[in-house]
């Protein structure tokens, strides 16, 4: 399986941002190029400010979905 079909899950579920996006950085810095992260936040502030964080350093967001309070963010580095 190549670095492009990897997905790696981080649960967020009670952090607040800026600490979400601080601990989702340090994820995406270590994966290789292509590879996608699934985070799971239900702060609304990290909606909103993760995906706006992710393009502003250059990564992909490639999906953002809310269900029940509850978003799924995937970031492709």
């Amino acid at each position: 399986m190549g670095a492009r079909n990897q997905i790696s899950t981080l649960d967020l579920r009670g952090v607040k941002c800026p600490v979400s996006w601080a601990r989702a950085k340090v994820v995406l810095e270590q994966m290789e190029f292509g590879q996608t992260l699934e985070l799971m936040v239900d702060d609304p502030r990290g909606a909103r400010d993760i995906p706006r964080a992710a393009e502003a350093e250059g990564y992909a967001v490639i999906d953002c979905s809310a269900l029940d309070g509850l978003w799924r963010l995937k970031i492709e580095k």
